[in-house]
């Protein structure tokens, strides 16, 4: 009987007897190459649906009729990526959202049948005018292969969770030929980690969606737009904040508007069916009235006008008619990213304050153009809440090392910004109507429910204010713990003493002699109750910087250690009777 390919696979590669972490960059890099591939033949498709439902009608309607017609068509398109979607029974979501969702709580499964209904409504939906953008449909269709090959490579969860991150970086590096901005989009939105064991496939296998592209669409930036002069320092202390701040607001509203379309959608008198028709009229009408400035062919669409090139209210109206024409789309029945139209409102916004500001600052200190591709990191970082893709995304479409410094201080005091105004962003936004609060690849919701109290170490060993070094070096010994508790006479804590600290104290005990003990090396440490919960722990771990922390009773004596460690594993442990 012929062996199974993928039993073949299997042997083949336990024969190599690889660790984990080349089993994994090899993995990695696999499905960055297939995810390529995915990304290429769904453009194919999005080229197919723009030739069938806007090319070919346009050719052989009236040019003066547009604004008739237009809204016709994407009318069509929309009603059918809904009927699409509905006809198979595939349930909301096989967004990004959904895959940050996988990741944290369902052992990183992300079935691929409803993947795939969902890149062809989204091919059906961007072929035919709908406002919404490639880079989510890539991403989730690179997530999808990667967690199919783990599962028939029978990867353990942890590491298949890794490799569906390896697919979302190579499909968003497939999408924007940028194989950095893929590596960490996937990194900070997807896994909600910058750890060792991930960074490196993540990255092997941008580079390889990026470079498996690149074959068929080119090497070359996607933006070919003039250098930016040497920067005047006034643009960059004083002018480059206040787009960040507009970047802020814009974000907010691209959000709410997003978030909220949903409801008023469902709210339309009439069947179900209804509602993608009369969303792709509107959207079609919208697009209609641009001039067809808000219409593309699915792919990366920004025309030349939108950088700076038009009336300041004219980019400002375009931005904003951006904003309704995406969540008019994708709350009608349409499918589609976020990442792509946020892109271009990022674009007129800061295209249209650009030259608004040119007029304003004498002098050539504002370029409108420049001003029009760092509103797109600005909306990008406040929308989405992941700045480092921001910032690596617009400079790696631009190859342009002038851009870097306002890239950072618009992406910055955008996410502030945009923090202060809008709860949520796109993507948490998403799952936090659905009941799911995720943050930094860990489910919020289980971390409320779980306490210090029952995850601390309370078999700690222990040394008092006076205690020799021989003493606190003999309970660091008998302790799995980097650090020793440090206690007076009442078991109130005075401080933990670390292994770095006893270091320095052997390398000072022939000096010292018997005069160290351990309330020398105590180091303070701002204490948690048994009572508070692990998010907050966690919380309290990150912006410390530490690895334990000490937990104190409420009348002041010592209770145990919490670590980073433990908090993690009880966190698992939780999860595995929640999926």
């Amino acid at each position: 009987m012929t062996e199974a390919p993928t039993q073949r696979w299997q042997d083949w590669l336990e024969r190599r007897d690889w660790d984990e972490g080349t089993l994994l960059l090899v993995v990695g890099g696999a499905i960055g190459v297939v995810s390529g591939l995915g990304v290429v033949a769904f453009y194919r498709l999005i080229d197919l649906a723009h030739l069938v439902l806007i090319a070919w009608p346009g050719a052989h309607l009236p040019g003066p009729l547009r604004f008739l017609y237009w809204p016709l068509l994407t009318s069509v398109a929309l009603w059918t990526a809904w009927f699409v979607v509905r006809r198979s029974g595939v349930p909301e979501g096989q967004n990004v959202p959904d895959v940050q969702l996988a990741v944290a709580k369902h052992d990183a499964r992300v079935p691929m049948r409803p993947v795939a209904v969902r890149t062809l409504a989204s091919a059906i939906t961007l072929g035919g005018g709908g406002s919404a953008g490639s880079e989510g449909p890539t991403a989730v269709l690179g997530a999808g292969i990667g967690s199919a090959l783990a599962r028939r490579l029978r990867i353990r969860p942890r590491h298949r969770k890794v490799l569906v991150g390896c697919g979302a970086a190579a499909g968003i590096a497939a999408a924007f030929n940028a194989p950095f901005a893929g590596a960490f989009f996937a990194l900070e939105e997807v896994l909600g980690t910058f750890s060792v064991g991930a960074f490196s496939p993540v990255v092997i296998a941008s580079v390889a969606g990026a470079l498996t592209i690149q074959t068929f669409v080119g090497a070359h930036p996607i933006f070919h737009l003039p250098h930016v002069p040497e920067t005047h320092a006034i643009a960059n202390a004083l002018l480059y904040p206040l787009l960040g701040l507009a970047c802020g607001v814009a974000s907010a509203l691209h959000a709410r508007a997003y978030l909220a379309a949903p409801a008023f959608v469902d709210r339309t008198p009439g069947p179900a069916w209804l509602r993608p028709v009369l969303g792709g009229l509107i959207v079609g009408g919208i697009v209609a009235a641009s001039g067809g400035l808000l219409a593309g062919n699915g792919h990366l669409a920004i025309p030349t006008p939108i950088f700076g090139q038009m009336a300041w209210w004219a980019l400002i109206l375009i931005a904003l008619a951006k904003i309704a024409a995406t969540a008019l789309t994708l709350a009608a029945g349409g499918s589609g990213g976020v990442f792509t139209p946020t892109l271009f409102i990022g674009a007129a916004l800061g295209g249209g304050a650009g030259v608004l500001a040119s007029q304003l600052v004498p002098g050539d200190v504002v370029q409108p153009h420049a001003w029009a591709l760092v509103g797109m990191a600005g909306l990008v970082a406040g929308a989405t809440r992941a700045p480092l893709t921001a910032i690596f995304m617009v400079f790696e479409m631009t190859n342009d090392t002038s851009y870097i410094v306002p890239l950072i201080i618009v992406s910055v005091v955008s996410l502030l910004t945009a923090r202060r105004l809008a709860p949520h962003g796109l993507y948490d936004g998403w799952l936090a109507q659905r009941g799911e609060h995720l943050a930094h690849g860990v489910d919020q919701a289980v971390m409320d429910r779980l306490h210090v109290g029952a995850t601390m170490d309370r078999g700690v060993p222990t040394v008092v204010a006076d205690a020799s070094l021989d003493e606190v070096l003999q309970a660091a010994g008998a302790t799995a713990h980097a650090f020793v508790p440090v206690l007076d006479a009442e078991r109130h804590l005075i401080g933990l003493a670390s292994h770095h600290q006893l270091r320095e104290a052997l390398l000072a005990r022939g000096a010292m002699g018997g005069l160290l003990i351990a309330a020398d090396m105590a180091e303070a440490v701002e204490p948690m109750r048994p009572d508070q919960t692990l998010r907050e722990a966690l919380a309290a771990l990150n912006a410390r910087g530490l690895d334990a922390v000490p937990v104190v009773n409420p009348d002041g004596t010592f209770a145990g250690l919490l670590t980073r460690a433990s908090v993690l594993k009880s966190y698992e442990r939780a999860l595995s009777y929640v999926v």
